[in-house]
């Protein structure tokens, strides 16, 4: 009985430890058999099998999890947009709001974050002060499904893609031709991007990132 007793207490330390570190690693994009990049769970450790790092349930009303998109990848998606001190850059989804703090702070415009997390966003305030760019930048505390952009002219997107379908129809009405949308590494199913740009990071993980230059046609 004591061997026995002793045995279910390691399982379920092992399981507490297993769960802990998956918890805590970084989310990377991986494509699927279809095709479609789903974030996956980069492994704390190699022994870690493929199955267990995959992700495919959304928390709560989130549109995706937390996962800051490296300023590498933001410096491109950035100059992807062609952003210039004319912009409104809205990211949704903002989280410690690096992206519109950067098309703020290298670009001279104005930027707008939209996060579900109170957390994020007060982090995103306090970064966009260290900046110095407070003056230029605007967190809203909010759902970006009930979001109004209609006054961006560039929309930037780390999200999944059943979330970007879900915003593609509130996108296509609310925003004026021409706008841009840079989406890092999910498309918006049959609404094919004008441009397609991967590229390795400087870890070496493959990085996709889609851009659509409004065409004012809507979309369900």
């Amino acid at each position: 009985m004591k061997s026995s007793r002793q045995n279910m207490f390691a399982a379920l330390v092992a399981g507490v430890i297993f769960a802990g570190g998956l918890s805590q690693a970084p989310l990377l994009p991986t494509l699927q058999a279809d095709g479609q990049e789903a974030p996956r769970l980069a492994p704390t450790s190699a022994l870690l099998p493929v199955w267990s790092r995959t992700v495919t349930v959304q928390d709560g009303q989130s549109l995706a999890p937390y996962v800051p998109t490296p300023q590498e990848v933001v410096d491109r998606m950035l100059q992807l947009a062609e952003v210039t001190a004319d912009d409104v850059v809205y990211d949704l989804g903002s989280g410690d709001g690096r992206i519109p703090i950067s098309a703020a702070k290298n670009y001279g415009a104005r930027g707008v974050g939209v996060d579900i997390d109170p957390d994020r966003i007060a982090e995103a305030k306090a970064n966009a002060r260290r900046a110095g760019v407070s003056d230029r930048v605007t967190f809203i505390l909010g759902d970006a499904m009930t979001t109004d952009v209609s006054e961006a002219s560039v929309v930037t997107l780390y999200l999944l893609s059943s979330s970007n379908l879900k915003l593609r129809p509130i996108l296509t009405r609310q925003l004026t031709p021409g706008t841009r949308i840079v989406s890092h590494a999910f498309s918006m199913g049959d609404w094919q991007p004008d441009t397609v740009e991967t590229f390795n990071d400087s870890r070496g993980n493959p990085r996709t990132l889609y851009f659509w230059r409004f065409d004012g046609q809507y979309r369900q």
